[in-house]
């Protein structure tokens, strides 16, 4: 093995790479990330159209399009300032950059193929929960549909 494999193996991977749906955007950013959280904020809920978005966070420096950077397309929220991309040709959301911390960058964890070096330990907007979204509670295979999972109703005592 060389030298440089065999550090690199020590050390583990220094880059992740991650894509959007479509694959007209391709990114890398530097590992670890910086940090990791789940952001149950209305904007993020609704830029991604999900229960919460997981970000991982990395210096800007760090961050960089291997193929796609035409197909980026950016859209900058009115009141914050902060800047949300995006894949042109699918929507699917690349990167989120706040006014305030221009120096970063916040990329999708879903988009990340591999470990990123930090897991989401934090939960930004916790008071902006939705009643509907996912906490843990107790699941039942759901009978006749494989892979479907389902909150059972409680029974109630006679």
């Amino acid at each position: 093995m060389k030298p440089a494999k065999a550090a690199e193996k020590r050390r583990g991977p220094t880059r992740a790479e991650g894509q959007c749906l479509c694959g007209a955007v391709q990114f890398e950013i530097g590992v670890p990330a910086r940090w990791a959280w789940h952001d149950h904020n209305a904007n993020s809920r609704r830029a991604h159209g999900a229960a919460y978005a997981t970000y991982v966070g990395c210096w800007r420096s760090r961050f960089r399009i291997l193929k796609g950077e035409d197909e980026v397309t950016r859209f900058t929220e009115p009141e914050s300032g902060h800047v949300r991309s995006f894949c042109s040709q699918c929507g699917t959301p690349i990167a989120y950059a706040r006014a305030h911390a221009p120096q970063m960058i916040n990329v999708p964890r879903a988009l990340i193929s591999s470990g990123a070096g930090r897991e989401p330990r934090y939960h930004i907007g916790i008071d902006q929960l939705q009643e509907w979204t996912y906490q843990g509670e107790a699941l039942s295979p759901l009978k006749g549909f494989a892979g479907v999972v389902w909150t059972r109703a409680k029974r109630k005592r006679a």
